[in-house]
C-alpha cells in the first residue's frame, strides 16, 4: 500500500529521533495528572517498618538474637529508618511541588481530598477513645460489668480517684490552644496577602504556643494523683489526652517544617498546599481539645474530689 505524500512510518524514523520524541512526551505530558517517578522510599519504608515490628516483639518478649538481647537496638534502627524515609520522601514531594511544577490544580485537588480523608480517619480514631470514656463514665454501675461496678463503686469518677481541677492547668492549655488557632489563621491570612513577615511571625508564635502546651501537659501528667495502670479512669484519661498530646507534637513538627520552608522562600499566595494542610491539622487538634476539656475535665470531674484540695 502506498503511503500518503510526506508520511513517515515509525520504522523509517531514525532511532535517535524516536527516542527524543518519547523523552519529550514523557517530560511534557499533555494532561494535568502527576505520574510519579520510580522511588525507593516505599520499599525502604516497608523494610524499616518490618524491622521496627520485629524489634518491638524482641524487646517486649526479651527474645535473643545471635545469643544477645538486641530488641531495643533493632527497634531503634527500624524507627530511624522510618524517620529517614519520611524525611527523604517528603523532601522529594516538596521538590516536585516547588521546582518540578507537577502539582497542577487537578493534583492539588486530589491532595486536598486525601487530607480530608486523613483528618476524617483521625476523627474516628478519637471517637474510639471518647466511646471508651463515655461507656465507662455513663454506665459505671452496669450489672453485667460487675468488675467495673466493684471498682468504680457505681459512680464516676471511681471512688478514691482525685481528679484535676478543670479551671487550673486544663483551662490554661485551652486558652493556649485557642490562641494558637488565631496565630495560625493570622499566618495564613498574611500568606494570602503576600505578607511574608506576617507569615513567619504567625508560624513562630504558633510553634511557641504548641511547645508551651506540651510542656504544661507534661507537668500536669507528672503531678497526676492517679496512674495509668489499675484504673479505668486513668486508662481512659491518659489514652484520650495522651494521644491528643502526641498529635500536638506532630502538628508542631509540621509547623516547624513549614517555618523552615517559609524562611527558604517557599509558599506563594496561589501555591501553599503544605502550609494549608498544616493549618487544617492544627485546627483539628484545637477542636479535639475543646471536646476533651469539656467531656473529660469539666463533665467527667464534676462533683469529684479535686487533687490538692
Amino acid at each position: 500500500m502506498n503511503e500518503p505524500a510526506g508520511a513517515e512510518t515509525t520504522a523509517a524514523r531514525p532511532e535517535g529521533r524516536r527516542n527524543d520524541e518519547m523523552a519529550d512526551a514523557h517530560s511534557k505530558p499533555n494532561h494535568d495528572y502527576h505520574l510519579v517517578e520510580p522511588s525507593p522510599w516505599p520499599l525502604v519504608g516497608s523494610i524499616s517498618a518490618f524491622i521496627t515490628a520485629c524489634g518491638a516483639i524482641m524487646w517486649m518478649k526479651g527474645l535473643p538474637f545471635l545469643g544477645l538481647k538486641m530488641g531495643a537496638y533493632v527497634f531503634g534502627a527500624g524507627v530511624l529508618g522510618i524517620l529517614y524515609t519520611m524525611a527523604a520522601w517528603w523532601s522529594d514531594v516538596v521538590k516536585e511541588a516547588e521546582y518540578g511544577g507537577y502539582h497542577t490544580r487537578v493534583v492539588q485537588l486530589s491532595h486536598r481530598y486525601g487530607m480530608i480523608l486523613f483528618i476524617a480517619s483521625e476523627v474516628m480514631f478519637f471517637v474510639a477513645w471518647f466511646w471508651a470514656y463515655f461507656d465507662a463514665s455513663l454506665y459505671p454501675g452496669e450489672a453485667i460489668q460487675y468488675s467495673r461496678t466493684e471498682f468504680t463503686g457505681g459512680h464516676w469518677p471511681p471512688k478514691g480517684v482525685e481528679v484535676f481541677s478543670p479551671w487550673h492547668l486544663p483551662l490554661l492549655n485551652t486558652l493556649i490552644l485557642l490562641t494558637s488557632g488565631t496565630t495560625i489563621t493570622w499566618a495564613h491570612h498574611a500568606l494570602l496577602h503576600g505578607d511574608r513577615e506576617g507569615l513567619k511571625k504567625g508560624l513562630m508564635l504558633t510553634i511557641v504556643l504548641g511547645l508551651i502546651f506540651t510542656g504544661v501537659q507534661a507537668y500536669e501528667y507528672a503531678h497526676a494523683a492517679f496512674g495509668f495502670k489499675g484504673s479505668i479512669y486513668g486508662a481512659t484519661f491518659f489514652m484520650a489526652t495522651g494521644f491528643h498530646g502526641a498529635h500536638v507534637i506532630i502538628g508542631t513538627i509540621f509547623l516547624i517544617v513549614c517555618l523552615a520552608r517559609a524562611l527558604k522562600g517557599h509558599f506563594t499566595p496561589e501555591h501553599h498546599l503544605g502550609f494549608e494542610f498544616a493549618a487544617w491539622y492544627w485546627h483539628f487538634v484545637d477542636v479535639v481539645w475543646l471536646f476533651l476539656f469539656t467531656a473529660v475535665y469539666v463533665w467527667g470531674g464534676w462533683g469529684a474530689h479535686i487533687a490538692g484540695h
